[in-house]
Protein backbone atom coordinates (compact mmCIF):
# COMPACT_ATOMS: atom_id res chain seq x y z
CA UNK A 1 0.00 0.00 0.00
CA UNK A 2 1.22 3.18 -0.81
CA UNK A 3 2.42 5.68 1.89
CA UNK A 4 2.98 9.41 1.98
CA UNK A 5 6.62 9.39 1.63
CA UNK A 6 6.42 7.59 -1.47
CA UNK A 7 3.26 10.11 -2.77
CA UNK A 8 5.84 13.08 -1.57
CA UNK A 9 8.70 11.54 -3.84
CA UNK A 10 6.72 11.78 -6.85
CA UNK A 11 5.07 14.50 -6.62
CA UNK A 12 8.32 16.58 -5.63
CA UNK A 13 6.77 17.97 -2.43
CA UNK A 14 7.26 16.95 1.10
CA UNK A 15 5.51 14.51 3.08
CA UNK A 16 4.30 17.07 5.21
CA UNK A 17 2.89 19.00 2.77
CA UNK A 18 1.30 15.76 0.71
CA UNK A 19 -0.32 15.01 4.40
CA UNK A 20 -2.06 18.71 5.14
CA UNK A 21 -3.27 18.16 1.12
CA UNK A 22 -4.99 14.86 1.39
CA UNK A 23 -6.50 16.51 4.83
CA UNK A 24 -7.66 19.45 3.24
CA UNK A 25 -5.97 21.79 5.14
CA UNK A 26 -7.36 25.24 4.07
CA UNK A 27 -4.57 27.24 5.49
CA UNK A 28 -2.00 25.62 3.15
CA UNK A 29 -0.61 28.16 0.47
CA UNK A 30 -0.07 25.24 -2.36
CA UNK A 31 -1.07 25.83 -6.10
CA UNK A 32 -3.85 24.24 -7.38
CA UNK A 33 -1.24 22.35 -9.79
CA UNK A 34 0.33 20.56 -7.13
CA UNK A 35 -2.96 20.13 -4.98
CA UNK A 36 -4.18 18.24 -8.22
CA UNK A 37 -0.94 16.37 -8.77
CA UNK A 38 -0.87 15.26 -5.49
CA UNK A 39 -4.46 13.99 -5.16
CA UNK A 40 -3.81 11.76 -9.01
CA UNK A 41 -1.04 10.16 -7.90
CA UNK A 42 -2.89 9.27 -4.49
CA UNK A 43 -5.57 7.72 -6.88
CA UNK A 44 -2.93 6.07 -8.75
CA UNK A 45 -1.08 4.64 -5.59
CA UNK A 46 -4.41 3.25 -4.76
CA UNK A 47 -3.45 5.06 -1.27
CA UNK A 48 -5.65 4.71 1.82
CA UNK A 49 -5.25 7.09 4.84
CA UNK A 50 -4.61 5.28 8.11
CA UNK A 51 -8.41 6.85 9.54
CA UNK A 52 -9.89 4.45 6.91
CA UNK A 53 -7.81 2.10 7.68
CA UNK A 54 -8.99 2.09 11.24
CA UNK A 55 -12.98 2.98 10.59
CA UNK A 56 -12.49 -0.51 8.46
CA UNK A 57 -11.22 -2.27 11.30
CA UNK A 58 -13.50 -0.70 13.53
CA UNK A 59 -16.56 -1.91 10.61
CA UNK A 60 -14.46 -5.78 10.78
CA UNK A 61 -14.94 -5.73 14.83
CA UNK A 62 -18.26 -4.84 15.17
CA UNK A 63 -19.46 -8.05 12.90
CA UNK A 64 -17.25 -10.35 15.72
CA UNK A 65 -19.87 -12.48 17.41
CA UNK A 66 -18.78 -13.87 20.45
CA UNK A 67 -20.34 -16.53 23.38
CA UNK A 68 -19.84 -16.10 26.75
CA UNK A 69 -19.93 -19.09 29.26
CA UNK A 70 -20.31 -18.69 33.01
CA UNK A 71 -19.95 -21.28 35.19
CA UNK A 72 -21.85 -19.44 38.18
CA UNK A 73 -25.29 -18.57 38.49
CA UNK A 74 -26.87 -15.20 38.64
CA UNK A 75 -27.21 -16.38 42.58
CA UNK A 76 -23.77 -17.29 42.97
CA UNK A 77 -22.29 -13.84 41.46
CA UNK A 78 -24.38 -11.82 43.97
CA UNK A 79 -23.39 -13.73 46.51
CA UNK A 80 -19.68 -13.67 45.40
CA UNK A 81 -19.07 -10.39 42.99
CA UNK A 82 -15.55 -12.34 41.38
CA UNK A 83 -17.11 -13.92 38.68
CA UNK A 84 -19.15 -11.32 38.18
CA UNK A 85 -16.49 -8.57 37.95
CA UNK A 86 -14.73 -11.19 35.44
CA UNK A 87 -17.75 -10.96 33.27
CA UNK A 88 -17.76 -7.00 33.82
CA UNK A 89 -14.51 -7.14 32.51
CA UNK A 90 -15.48 -9.25 28.96
CA UNK A 91 -18.33 -6.61 28.66
CA UNK A 92 -16.55 -3.53 29.27
CA UNK A 93 -13.92 -4.33 26.83
CA UNK A 94 -16.32 -5.64 23.96
CA UNK A 95 -18.12 -2.76 24.20
CA UNK A 96 -14.86 -0.18 23.64
CA UNK A 97 -13.96 -2.81 20.81
CA UNK A 98 -17.52 -2.65 19.30
CA UNK A 99 -17.67 -6.74 19.50
CA UNK A 100 -21.15 -8.29 20.17
CA UNK A 101 -21.50 -10.59 23.18
CA UNK A 102 -24.24 -12.65 20.74
CA UNK A 103 -24.87 -15.53 23.65
CA UNK A 104 -24.50 -15.88 27.17
CA UNK A 105 -24.87 -19.00 28.72
CA UNK A 106 -24.41 -20.43 32.29
CA UNK A 107 -23.20 -23.95 33.78
CA UNK A 108 -25.42 -23.13 36.65
CA UNK A 109 -28.88 -21.48 36.61
CA UNK A 110 -30.80 -24.44 34.25
CA UNK A 111 -29.75 -22.81 30.81
CA UNK A 112 -30.32 -24.64 27.36
CA UNK A 113 -26.35 -24.86 26.38
CA UNK A 114 -26.85 -25.31 22.60
CA UNK A 115 -24.07 -25.30 20.15
CA UNK A 116 -22.22 -22.01 19.59
CA UNK A 117 -20.46 -23.52 15.90
CA UNK A 118 -21.93 -20.62 14.12
CA UNK A 119 -19.92 -17.33 16.46
CA UNK A 120 -16.75 -15.76 16.23
CA UNK A 121 -15.04 -16.72 19.01
CA UNK A 122 -15.91 -17.75 22.60
CA UNK A 123 -14.63 -17.58 26.21
CA UNK A 124 -15.65 -19.43 29.14
CA UNK A 125 -15.16 -18.67 32.84
CA UNK A 126 -14.91 -21.18 35.87
CA UNK A 127 -13.57 -24.68 36.07
CA UNK A 128 -15.92 -26.61 33.23
CA UNK A 129 -14.78 -29.84 31.69
CA UNK A 130 -12.57 -28.89 28.36
CA UNK A 131 -13.71 -31.46 26.42
CA UNK A 132 -17.28 -30.20 26.99
CA UNK A 133 -16.70 -26.65 26.11
CA UNK A 134 -14.92 -27.34 22.93
CA UNK A 135 -17.73 -29.42 21.75
CA UNK A 136 -20.20 -26.77 22.78
CA UNK A 137 -18.01 -24.17 20.33
CA UNK A 138 -16.10 -26.18 18.32
CA UNK A 139 -12.87 -24.51 17.32
CA UNK A 140 -10.61 -24.69 20.06
CA UNK A 141 -8.42 -22.17 18.36
CA UNK A 142 -10.84 -19.43 19.59
CA UNK A 143 -11.57 -20.43 23.23
CA UNK A 144 -10.25 -18.33 25.66
CA UNK A 145 -10.23 -20.04 29.27
CA UNK A 146 -10.50 -17.87 32.21
CA UNK A 147 -9.90 -18.59 36.08
CA UNK A 148 -9.01 -22.85 34.96
CA UNK A 149 -7.07 -25.44 36.51
CA UNK A 150 -6.17 -27.60 33.94
CA UNK A 151 -6.23 -25.52 30.11
CA UNK A 152 -4.97 -27.66 26.55
CA UNK A 153 -1.97 -26.47 24.94
CA UNK A 154 -3.98 -25.17 22.25
CA UNK A 155 -6.66 -23.27 24.14
CA UNK A 156 -5.91 -19.17 25.33
CA UNK A 157 -6.31 -18.79 28.94
CA UNK A 158 -6.46 -16.26 31.45
CA UNK A 159 -5.60 -17.01 34.99
CA UNK A 160 -3.61 -15.59 38.34
CA UNK A 161 -0.88 -15.71 39.92
CA UNK A 162 -1.95 -17.96 42.74
CA UNK A 163 1.69 -19.16 43.70
CA UNK A 164 2.93 -15.46 44.28
CA UNK A 165 0.03 -14.23 45.99
CA UNK A 166 0.07 -17.09 48.49
CA UNK A 167 3.61 -16.52 49.30
CA UNK A 168 3.31 -12.75 49.62
CA UNK A 169 -0.03 -13.46 52.41
CA UNK A 170 2.23 -15.90 54.01
CA UNK A 171 4.95 -13.87 54.17
CA UNK A 172 3.80 -10.94 55.72
CA UNK A 173 2.11 -13.59 58.38
CA UNK A 174 5.71 -14.57 58.73
CA UNK A 175 7.42 -11.10 59.39
CA UNK A 176 4.45 -10.89 62.11
CA UNK A 177 6.34 -13.61 64.23
CA UNK A 178 3.45 -16.07 63.22
CA UNK A 179 4.51 -20.00 63.13
CA UNK A 180 1.22 -21.88 63.70
CA UNK A 181 -0.83 -20.94 60.33
CA UNK A 182 -3.67 -22.74 59.00
CA UNK A 183 -5.34 -22.10 55.58
CA UNK A 184 -8.85 -22.63 55.04
CA UNK A 185 -10.46 -22.85 51.57
CA UNK A 186 -12.94 -25.28 49.59
CA UNK A 187 -12.40 -27.87 47.03
CA UNK A 188 -11.24 -27.48 43.51
CA UNK A 189 -14.00 -29.02 41.07
CA UNK A 190 -13.96 -29.43 37.08
CA UNK A 191 -17.59 -29.47 36.18
CA UNK A 192 -18.83 -31.98 33.25
CA UNK A 193 -21.65 -29.95 31.24
CA UNK A 194 -24.33 -31.78 29.78
CA UNK A 195 -27.52 -29.97 27.68
CA UNK A 196 -29.45 -28.16 30.54
CA UNK A 197 -25.99 -27.41 32.32
CA UNK A 198 -23.56 -28.77 34.56
CA UNK A 199 -24.03 -32.94 35.11
CA UNK A 200 -24.77 -34.04 38.97
CA UNK A 201 -21.81 -34.80 41.14
CA UNK A 202 -21.11 -38.18 39.71
CA UNK A 203 -19.41 -36.07 36.60
CA UNK A 204 -17.38 -33.44 38.97
CA UNK A 205 -13.50 -33.91 38.42
CA UNK A 206 -11.62 -32.73 41.88
CA UNK A 207 -8.92 -30.44 40.85
CA UNK A 208 -5.90 -28.76 42.51
CA UNK A 209 -6.25 -25.90 44.41
CA UNK A 210 -3.15 -23.66 43.08
CA UNK A 211 -3.40 -21.53 46.78
CA UNK A 212 -3.72 -24.44 49.04
CA UNK A 213 -0.76 -26.06 47.19
CA UNK A 214 1.11 -22.98 47.66
CA UNK A 215 0.05 -23.12 51.25
CA UNK A 216 1.26 -26.64 51.64
CA UNK A 217 4.60 -25.75 49.97
CA UNK A 218 5.94 -23.38 51.24
CA UNK A 219 4.64 -23.95 55.18
CA UNK A 220 6.51 -27.37 54.23
CA UNK A 221 9.27 -25.74 53.15
CA UNK A 222 9.89 -23.65 55.99
CA UNK A 223 8.87 -26.52 58.60
CA UNK A 224 5.96 -25.44 59.79
CA UNK A 225 3.23 -27.33 58.00
CA UNK A 226 0.56 -29.64 59.68
CA UNK A 227 -2.25 -31.42 58.48
CA UNK A 228 -4.55 -29.99 60.75
CA UNK A 229 -4.18 -26.80 59.84
CA UNK A 230 -4.87 -27.12 56.37
CA UNK A 231 -8.94 -27.20 56.19
CA UNK A 232 -11.40 -27.78 52.91
CA UNK A 233 -14.88 -26.32 53.55
CA UNK A 234 -17.55 -24.62 51.43
CA UNK A 235 -16.66 -22.01 49.31
CA UNK A 236 -18.88 -19.37 50.98
CA UNK A 237 -19.08 -17.45 54.69
CA UNK A 238 -20.83 -20.19 55.90
CA UNK A 239 -17.85 -22.38 54.81
CA UNK A 240 -15.07 -19.78 56.41
CA UNK A 241 -17.60 -19.91 58.94
CA UNK A 242 -17.51 -24.44 59.82
CA UNK A 243 -13.71 -24.22 58.84
CA UNK A 244 -12.74 -21.83 61.89
CA UNK A 245 -14.83 -23.71 63.91
CA UNK A 246 -12.88 -26.86 63.44
CA UNK A 247 -9.25 -24.93 63.52
CA UNK A 248 -10.53 -23.34 67.38
CA UNK A 249 -11.42 -26.74 68.78
CA UNK A 250 -7.86 -27.66 68.56
CA UNK A 251 -5.80 -28.38 71.29
CA UNK A 252 -3.44 -25.94 69.99
CA UNK A 253 -4.91 -23.65 67.88
CA UNK A 254 -3.44 -21.62 64.80
CA UNK A 255 -2.12 -17.80 65.47
CA UNK A 256 -2.81 -16.75 61.70
CA UNK A 257 -5.22 -17.80 59.35
CA UNK A 258 -5.58 -17.44 55.20
CA UNK A 259 -8.55 -17.88 54.19
CA UNK A 260 -9.31 -18.70 49.96
CA UNK A 261 -11.78 -16.02 49.19
CA UNK A 262 -13.35 -12.97 51.04
CA UNK A 263 -16.39 -14.69 51.99
CA UNK A 264 -15.33 -17.21 53.54
CA UNK A 265 -13.30 -14.93 55.85
CA UNK A 266 -16.61 -13.22 56.86
CA UNK A 267 -18.15 -16.39 58.16
CA UNK A 268 -14.49 -16.99 59.72
CA UNK A 269 -14.55 -13.68 61.48
CA UNK A 270 -18.01 -14.23 62.78
CA UNK A 271 -16.76 -17.64 64.61
CA UNK A 272 -14.01 -15.68 66.22
CA UNK A 273 -16.04 -13.25 67.25
CA UNK A 274 -18.68 -15.45 69.12
CA UNK A 275 -15.76 -17.27 70.66
CA UNK A 276 -14.65 -14.40 71.81
CA UNK A 277 -11.58 -14.36 69.99
CA UNK A 278 -9.53 -10.80 69.42
CA UNK A 279 -8.41 -10.68 65.79
CA UNK A 280 -5.40 -9.87 65.37
CA UNK A 281 -4.41 -10.36 68.72
CA UNK A 282 -5.39 -13.71 69.09
CA UNK A 283 -5.64 -14.76 65.44
CA UNK A 284 -4.48 -13.06 62.30
CA UNK A 285 -6.78 -13.05 59.25
CA UNK A 286 -6.02 -12.81 55.64
CA UNK A 287 -8.84 -13.11 52.68
CA UNK A 288 -8.80 -13.47 49.34
CA UNK A 289 -10.60 -11.14 46.21
CA UNK A 290 -10.61 -7.94 48.28
CA UNK A 291 -14.51 -7.70 47.97
CA UNK A 292 -15.85 -4.49 48.86
CA UNK A 293 -17.05 -5.12 51.84
CA UNK A 294 -13.81 -6.05 52.88
CA UNK A 295 -12.87 -2.51 54.43
CA UNK A 296 -15.77 -2.37 56.59
CA UNK A 297 -15.79 -5.26 58.28
CA UNK A 298 -14.37 -5.07 61.93
CA UNK A 299 -11.58 -5.43 61.46
CA UNK A 300 -11.31 -4.14 58.34
CA UNK A 301 -9.46 -7.00 56.35
CA UNK A 302 -5.92 -7.71 55.28
CA UNK A 303 -6.61 -9.52 51.77
CA UNK A 304 -4.70 -10.32 48.76
CA UNK A 305 -6.61 -7.73 45.82
CA UNK A 306 -7.28 -9.98 42.86
CA UNK A 307 -7.86 -7.95 39.38
CA UNK A 308 -10.83 -9.74 38.11
CA UNK A 309 -12.18 -7.24 35.98
CA UNK A 310 -8.53 -7.34 34.47
CA UNK A 311 -8.69 -10.96 33.58
CA UNK A 312 -11.81 -10.41 31.72
CA UNK A 313 -10.56 -7.48 29.88
CA UNK A 314 -7.53 -9.53 28.70
CA UNK A 315 -9.41 -12.69 28.23
CA UNK A 316 -11.52 -10.78 25.23
CA UNK A 317 -7.85 -8.90 23.91
CA UNK A 318 -6.25 -12.55 23.57
CA UNK A 319 -9.59 -13.76 21.67
CA UNK A 320 -9.27 -10.73 18.91
CA UNK A 321 -5.53 -11.34 18.50
CA UNK A 322 -6.97 -15.37 17.47
CA UNK A 323 -9.44 -13.51 15.36
CA UNK A 324 -6.71 -11.30 13.27
CA UNK A 325 -4.64 -14.51 12.98
CA UNK A 326 -2.92 -15.14 15.99
CA UNK A 327 -1.25 -18.79 15.51
CA UNK A 328 0.29 -19.62 19.36
CA UNK A 329 -1.60 -19.65 22.32
CA UNK A 330 -1.02 -17.64 25.14
CA UNK A 331 -1.39 -18.47 28.59
CA UNK A 332 -1.75 -15.33 30.73
CA UNK A 333 -0.96 -15.03 34.28
CA UNK A 334 -2.36 -11.76 36.07
CA UNK A 335 -0.93 -10.81 39.05
CA UNK A 336 -2.21 -9.36 42.54
CA UNK A 337 -1.66 -6.91 44.80
CA UNK A 338 -1.75 -7.13 48.56
CA UNK A 339 -4.07 -4.62 50.91
CA UNK A 340 -3.08 -4.51 54.20
CA UNK A 341 -5.59 -3.43 57.08
CA UNK A 342 -6.37 -4.27 60.57
CA UNK A 343 -7.08 -8.07 60.85
CA UNK A 344 -3.73 -9.51 60.36
CA UNK A 345 -1.18 -6.08 61.47
CA UNK A 346 0.09 -3.61 59.17
CA UNK A 347 3.99 -4.40 58.63
CA UNK A 348 5.44 -5.05 54.90
CA UNK A 349 5.87 -8.71 54.00
CA UNK A 350 9.47 -9.44 53.06
CA UNK A 351 8.77 -12.42 50.24
CA UNK A 352 10.18 -16.06 51.55
CA UNK A 353 11.31 -18.06 49.00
Amino acid sequence: MATIKQIAAEAGVSAATVSRVLNNDATLAVSEDTRTRIFHIAERLAYKPARLKKLKQEEHLSRQQIGLLMWSSLEDERDDPYFSSIRRGIELRCEELGMTIAKVLRGRGGSELSPCHHLDGFIAVGSLRVEDVIELYGNPDRIVFVNHPEVPAACDSVNLNFEAATREALSHLLALGHTRIAYVGGPETIHGLGPGGISDDADRVPANDPRRSAFKALMSANGMYRDEYDIVSEWSSNGGYVGMQALLELDERPTACMLGSDPMAVGALRALHEAGVAVPGGMAIIGFDDIEISAYLSPPLTTVKVHTELMGRTAVQLLLERIQGREPAIHAIVNTTMVVRESCGSRLPQIVE
